[in-house]
Formats: structure tokens, C-alpha cells, sequence
């Protein structure tokens, strides 16, 4: 009776065709095998129980692109919540300094005084603070846009390469789960053993190579979008910073010119609240009698 011997490289490619196109029973329970272990996996996983160093040690790069990515999915959702409040508390404040405006030039009008004047050129000069205050709405609706545009399509999409890559992760690490529990009752004389471990042996590899393309794929996206960021910001920010300094620089030029035309202290008389009168009278004694300071 003739007797067939099988090589290492020769039984491996019987059993990946045999793993194909095997029988549906054979099949079937590989598959409820398999499914076993990946459910292990993931409820192991989920207590947070230690798993093999090696294997986590080998996902190290994986890992810490991960967290840079949660970092920017937490970072970008946090940003595009504060830039829509700032945007509201910016048209707020141009409004009440709008207001406030309005309320000096028109209580100045009525009030023919030197305080009238003061209160009047104040009035003005808050007015077209509150006029440059709304122009940086635009570059901040700019910036919220972008900001929503990249976490609803760059960040969501990444996020679904991450999680199809966390699948392959999980399947692949259960097949190792299967591998190692059936090498443990392996009898190299048995050779029903023997082809039921090259079968898992074969899931294996299959479910690595697969986790590699993903994991590839996952590594790549991830830099993609930290750098997407960084060249949001750049375009984003710049406008932002410009349009800043030019409010800044015409706010303090109008309320220099203010400061500059009412220099010195001005004594108020007051109509009402008769006892601020002497203290008033008082300060500009002093600041007339005091000598200025030598430049």
C-alpha cells in the first residue's frame, strides 16, 4: 500500500487550498472556531487584561500614531465649540460697545460742557472700535468653516480607516489566541492535529497580512491629517492675526488722539451729586500745581 508524505511548504499549500475549498462543515467551523477567539479577544480587551508584551510591543508605532490622532479628533471638536462662542461673544461685545457709543455722543450732545465734548469724542471714537471689532468676524468664519469641514470629512474619515484597522487588529490577535491554544495540545503524531494546526496557522497569516495592509494604510492617513492641520491653521491663522493687528493699531490710534486732545485732568461741575465738587476742584489744584515730568 503506497503511502503519500507531505514537505513543510507542500502540506501548508494543501491546507490553504484545502481551507478553501474544503467542505461547507469544515469551513463552517473554522469560521465558528475562529469567531470564538476573536470574541475572547475583544471581551479580554475590553477588561483591560494584559496581553503578550511581544505583541504589544510590535504595535508600539501603531499605538502612539493613535493617540495622535484622538489628540486631534478632541483638539479640532473642542476648537470648532470655542471659535463658534467666540464668534457670539465678539458680535456681543461690538454690539454693547456700539451701544455704549452712541449713549456718550448723545448724552454729550446735550451736555455743553467740556465733559459734553469728552464724552462725545469718546462716544466716537467707541463706535468705530465696535465697527473694526465686527471685521473680525470674517476671518473667524473663515477659521469655522475650515475647522468643521476638516472634522466632518478629513477627521471622520480617518476615523473609519481606525476603526476598520482596529477589526483586522482585534481578528488578527484572536487568531493568535486560537494558535497558541491549539500548539499547546499539539502531538506532532497526530496527524489530524498536525493539519488542524497548519489550518489555524494559515488564518494567521491570512489575518496578518490583512491587519498590515490596514495598519499601512491607518500609519499614512494619520500623518496626512496632522499635517492637513498644521496647513489649516497656517492659512487660517494668518488672516486671523493680520486683521487683529490692524484693529489693534486703528483702535489705539483713535483713542490715542482722544487721550491726546483732552490731555490733562478736567474738572467736572457737577449739577447733581453736589458733594464730588470739592474733591474735584481739589484734584485739579494739584495737577496744575504739580510739575510735569521731565522727558
Amino acid at each position: 500500500m503506497a503511502t503519500h508524505g507531505y514537505s513543510g511548504n507542500s502540506f501548508d499549500r494543501w491546507v490553504e487550498q484545502s481551507s478553501i475549498h474544503g467542505t461547507a462543515s469544515d469551513n463552517t467551523m473554522n469560521k465558528m472556531q475562529h469567531q470564538f477567539w476573536v470574541a475572547k479577544q475583544t471581551i479580554l480587551r475590553r477588561l483591560g487584561k494584559k496581553e503578550d508584551d511581544c505583541v504589544v510591543a510590535s504595535d508600539a508605532e501603531l499605538d502612539a500614531k493613535l493617540e495622535l490622532f484622538l489628540s486631534i479628533q478632541e483638539t479640532c471638536s473642542q476648537l470648532y465649540k470655542v471659535v463658534e462662542q467666540y464668534q457670539e461673544r465678539l458680535q456681543v461685545l461690538a454690539q454693547e460697545e456700539n451701544t455704549f457709543g452712541h449713549f456718550l455722543r448723545t448724552n454729550g450732545e446735550l451736555d455743553k460742557t467740556c465733559a459734553g465734548k469728552m464724552m462725545n469724542a469718546v462716544g466716537k471714537a467707541m463706535i468705530y472700535s465696535a465697527q473694526q471689532r465686527v471685521s473680525l468676524r470674517s476671518p473667524l468664519t473663515r477659521l469655522y468653516q475650515e475647522v468643521e469641514t476638516f472634522c466632518q470629512r478629513a477627521v471622520e474619515d480617518t476615523s473609519y480607516t481606525v476603526n476598520e484597522m482596529e477589526k483586522c487588529r482585534n481578528d488578527y490577535r484572536g487568531a493568535l489566541l486560537w494558535m497558541k491554544n491549539v500548539s499547546q495540545e499539539l502531538d506532532p503524531d497526530t496527524f489530524k492535529q498536525l493539519e488542524k494546526f497548519r489550518r489555524v496557522q494559515s488564518h494567521v497569516r491570512a489575518s496578518k497580512s490583512k491587519f498590515d495592509r490596514h495598519k499601512l494604510a491607518c500609519l499614512q492617513k494619520i500623518d496626512l491629517l496632522a499635517a492637513a492641520r498644521c496647513n489649516m491653521f497656517s492659512h487660517g491663522l494668518i488672516v486671523y492675526q493680520d486683521n487683529m493687528a490692524t484693529f489693534w493699531k486703528r483702535t489705539s490710534s483713535a483713542m490715542t488722539t482722544v487721550s491726546e486732545a483732552y490731555k490733562g485732568y478736567q474738572p467736572y461741575e457737577f449739577t447733581f451729586v453736589k458733594g464730588l465738587t470739592y474733591p474735584s476742584l481739589k484734584l485739579a489744584a494739584e495737577k496744575s500745581s504739580s510739575p510735569e515730568p521731565k522727558l
